[in-house]
């Protein structure tokens, strides 16, 4: 049975993701004027390795804001003499620029993975591994399919890959093609395994463990019902993948993605024969991948240490492949280019971040929210904590980040609601992790869908009939974490 189709998408056109991402920068802006402002005193703690500021439960206070008509254009004149301030009109303008300076490292790590793996295409590895695994898999959709998204959502429950997998992505559009499917089957095999995994987070290190650390719970604990969540979750999203394949198998037109640009374009070369340089390169770059996520978990890698795997993985496919000089520099510089929209969004999708902190109104959402749970039953709490943190998601899309602000908030405001804090951690899991399959600013999510060249709209069409079931699981979940006194 293919997927419901969505009322009304087909005819709304949502503009380009860079006007999308403004505007709600806009909206940001004009927050800053109608919520008050306020905030949370703060201290910084080690969590899991790494110093990280959190909020200070109790602590919450109003700030004055003051108005005023050259504020308002251009900012005040001396921010530290003012305790509150609105977005100005050049704070608007700026916040996008101030976004790309404050997301630099995830931007010019995409940069970096695009240049190497635009070596890596130039060298013929990824045609010819493309080539094989097709001539093994005899074509099976269906086998590439469940191998792939399960492969992708281990990663992410386990060690909270995401942007690792970003250029997988034109590797799984071209493999589509070949089984004859749209680029949207290409996207979403990435797309749904690594987020669909990241929700049904295990021992998420950047979710999970953060967020049991600031509970004051022992990591990792509370495991079974996570993994419970994750053996339903990850093949409810394979066979809404699977379905879909099947129903562009029956019906080709039947595509979600407009029809200008359905069909992955072909690569001009032709097949390259899978030899020894390319197995030595493949071997290389596995080896070298691993390294990578051995010092993210090991050693504080973050995104600059990455790149510089990244770097080498490409220079060492150019060494074994035997390119030359200006052909590595030409491969490099237009895997760059095809990464541009990708690495652009995030800095865009930022900015919305920056306008709430200049405003000082992120601690008075966090405030009002706990204030109104603090009246329900532990249930209707619990389901209130899953729905705040899924829309605050999409103020600070970052799952450590959402973690520092929200969890010293609401583990404390757990043991006052009669809910347990592993509870509270559950909540923050299933709301952070699902939205980001549908929130624009979701750096990751756009970048991805820039990249694979799937419109926004055609995506939510695909995906909210899956967001549907998992959020009715989420629930459920919720209710039993609660019955059972979740610990």
């Amino acid at each position: 049975m293919p997927p419901p189709k969505v009322a009304g998408f087909a005819r709304i056109r949502v503009p380009h993701v860079f006007v999308l991402l403004t505007f709600m920068v806009l909206l940001a802006a004009l927050a800053t004027y109608v919520v008050p402002s306020g905030r949370y005193e703060r201290v910084r703690k080690t969590i899991e390795g790494r110093e990280r500021t959190l909020v200070v439960p109790g602590t919450y206070a109003p700030l004055p804001k003051v108005v005023t008509i050259g504020g308002a254009l251009l900012g005040a004149p001396e921010p530290s003499a003012v305790p509150a301030r609105p977005v100005s009109a050049l704070g608007f303008l700026s916040a996008i620029p101030r976004g790309m300076v404050e997301a630099s490292d995830i931007i010019f790590f995409i940069f970096i993975i695009g240049g190497a793996f635009g070596i890596l295409q130039r060298s013929g590895t990824i045609m010819a591994t493309v080539r094989g695994l097709m001539e093994r898999l005899g074509h099976s959709a269906s086998g590439l399919t469940v191998a792939v998204m399960l492969a992708l959502a281990v990663g992410g429950s386990m060690l909270g890959m995401g942007e690792e997998f970003l250029p997988l992505v034109p590797v799984f559009l071209m493999i589509a093609a070949r089984l004859g499917y749209d680029r949207l089957y290409g996207a979403a095999l990435v797309l749904l395994g690594s987020f669909v995994g990241f929700a049904a987070a295990t021992t998420n290190p950047f979710t999970i463990n953060v967020a049991q650390g600031i509970a004051e719970l022992k990591l990792n604990s509370g495991l079974g019902l996570r993994l419970a969540f994750f053996a339903i979750a990850v093949p409810l999203a394979i066979l809404h993948v699977l379905r879909y394949g099947r129903r562009l198998s029956r019906d080709p037109g039947s595509s979600l993605v407009p029809a200008e640009v359905a069909d992955v374009a072909p690569d001009t070369r032709e097949d390259v024969s899978f030899d020894g340089r390319h197995l030595t390169t493949l071997a290389v770059s596995i080896a070298l991948f691993g390294a990578i996520l051995w010092g993210v978990q090991f050693r504080g890698w973050w995104m600059t240490e990455m790149a510089g795997g990244f770097l080498l993985m490409g220079i060492a496919a150019a060494v074994i492949c035997r390119l030359s000089v200006a052909a590595t520099s030409a491969a490099f510089v237009k895997g760059m280019e095809d990464m541009v929209v990708a690495a652009l969004v995030v800095g865009f999708a930022r900015g919305v971040t920056v306008a709430l902190s200049e405003g000082q109104i992120l601690d008075t959402i966090v405030n009002s929210a706990a204030t109104a749970l603090g009246s329900w039953p532990p249930v209707v709490s619990a389901w209130g904590m899953l729905l705040f943190q899924t829309a605050l998601n999409m103020l600070v899309p970052s799952g450590s980040g959402q973690a520092t602000v929200t969890m010293p908030v609401m583990a404390p405001l757990a043991d006052v609601l009669g809910l347990t804090r592993q509870t509270a951690v559950l909540a923050f899991q299933f709301g952070d992790g699902l939205s980001n399959l549908i929130i624009p600013t979701s750096g990751l999510l756009m970048a991805m869908l820039a990249l694979a060249r799937v419109p926004y709209t055609s995506w939510l069409r695909f995906v909210l009939p899956l967001l549907a079931q998992l959020a009715i699981l989420s629930v459920v979940f919720l209710m039993v974490a609660v019955t059972i006194g979740y610990r």
